[in-house]
């Protein structure tokens, strides 16, 4: 990535303090989504990951990650698949649980969806400690794909998801067009 097209998402994305707690500051991407340089720059640099890893088709974590994940799947031309938080699919799904700071969460995928001819590449925004990452990875590979990566938007490297996600991602890239 460019030093001018980092300058334009870092100037895009903004910070709000003590959201949604005190002591967190918040990284707000809306201003980067409004101003269609910006996205139509980050949608490209995406796809561009997924065309370099062999994608077949795009997983978006809810819910931020679906905003930047289908407009990434339609430019590179593949599939799009959500993952949700539990009980928000119809029909069959595959669930996996993980856990947060304070307790655990549970996301589900269509099982249905992937196959074993699918390298799938996961879409988010930010990746603080991992855990939904590190879940969705379990999901794609037990529905039966391989895992071509994950990609985001901003890696917060202080709270170490990288770390955690490293073991999961069993040798698939990890690419952060941002870190903070």
């Amino acid at each position: 990535m460019t030093a001018d097209m980092r300058e334009l998402l870092l100037s895009r994305i903004r910070d709000v303090s003590d959201y949604p707690k005190p002591g967190v500051m918040f990284k707000d991407i809306t201003p980067l989504l409004a101003d269609p340089t910006a996205f139509t720059a980050l949608t490209d640099a995406l796809a561009d990951v997924c065309a370099r890893h062999g994608a077949t088709k795009v997983v978006g974590l809810e819910a931020r990650g679906f905003i930047l994940a289908a407009p990434v799947a339609v430019r590179a031309g593949l599939g799009f698949i959500p993952v949700r938080k539990a009980g928000k699919l119809p029909g069959a799904t595959l669930s996996q649980a993980y856990e947060l700071e304070y307790g655990t969460a549970e996301i589900e995928i269509h099982a249905e969806d992937l196959d074993g001819d699918d390298r799938v590449m996961v879409i988010d925004d930010v990746l603080a400690t991992g855990g939904t990452a590190e879940a969705s990875l379990e999901l794609i590979r037990r529905a039966g794909a391989e895992v071509a990566g994950v990609a985001i938007l901003m890696e917060l490297g202080f709270l170490g998801g990288r770390a955690r996600l490293e073991p999961a991602l069993q040798g698939a890239p990890l690419e952060a067009l941002l870190t903070v």
